[in-house]
């Protein structure tokens, strides 16, 4: 059973830094592309960063570009999203997501090219 945990989220001021972590579990995670999305009250999940299964290619949201960095740690079964220049606008519930591929078929921001999703952390940016 494949098993993905989020952690790293919280409070932070506007212009702050977090750097998120997601923990997996039950396979090869050497073998799959992983992503991030988020999803604030009321808004629709949206793709924040993607990253193939070596980590040679990453994508970015455009309102992220620049602020976001992912990267990946195979020997640890981990994917990051460091996140600086945090904005208020940034706050939402983030989710860690695992595909079953080492890249994507369509398009990283689909929501369907994953087919795990850990349980998410807040990230909260107080202006």
């Amino acid at each position: 059973q494949v098993q993905l945990v989020e952690s790293g989220g919280g409070l932070v001021q506007a212009g702050g830094s977090l750097r998120l972590s997601c923990a997996t579990s039950g396979r090869t995670f050497g073998n799959y592309a992983m992503g991030w999305f988020r999803q604030a009250p009321g808004k629709e999940r949206e793709a924040v960063a993607a990253i193939t299964y070596n980590g040679g290619r990453t994508y970015y949201a455009d309102s992220v570009k620049g602020r976001f960095t992912i990267s990946r740690d195979n020997a640890k079964n981990t994917v990051y999203l460091q996140m600086k220049t945090l904005k208020p606008e940034d706050t939402a519930n983030y989710y860690c997501a695992a595909t079953s591929r080492a890249t994507f078929r369509s398009s990283y921001s689909y929501p369907n090219e994953y087919d795990y999703w850990g349980q998410g952390t807040q990230v909260t940016v107080s202006s």
